[in-house]
């Protein structure tokens, strides 16, 4: 047996804060990710040239935040914590951008090799 007393009584809140939000801002936050997710399957369709993917990764940049801001409870949280999640996205950002332009760099040679190797497929 452990020689430590255990207190009886259930007072362990260990620094746990609820955040209560009303239900229009909660309705509200699930409308606009509705709606942000209906943009996103209308602009499948249209093209927007070189600039495709930064809209689609807007869209989904804003949908994450407004989960992390509001179903997360980002928004009452200390000043430092929000900070950590904009530097965090920003730097995903940079890292997904770096990735970009060294997949278009590469693009051209990637679709020659795949129409030669097609043609040689169909020969």
């Amino acid at each position: 047996m452990s020689d430590h007393a255990q207190p009886n009584d259930d007072s362990h809140d260990h620094g746990i804060h609820a955040h209560v939000m009303s239900m229009s801002t909660l309705f509200g936050t699930f409308a606009a990710l509705l709606v942000l997710t209906g943009l996103t399957v209308a602009i499948y369709e249209i093209d927007f040239g070189a600039i495709d993917i930064w809209v689609a990764m807007g869209i989904a940049t804003v949908k994450a935040t407004l989960v992390a801001v509001y179903f997360m409870h980002l928004r009452y949280e200390k000043p430092f914590i929000t900070l950590s999640f904009l530097f965090s996205l920003a730097f995903v950002a940079l890292f997904i951008s770096v990735s970009l332009m060294d997949a278009r760099e590469y693009e051209p040679q990637v679709e020659a090799l795949h129409n030669a190797q097609m043609q040689e497929a169909a020969e």
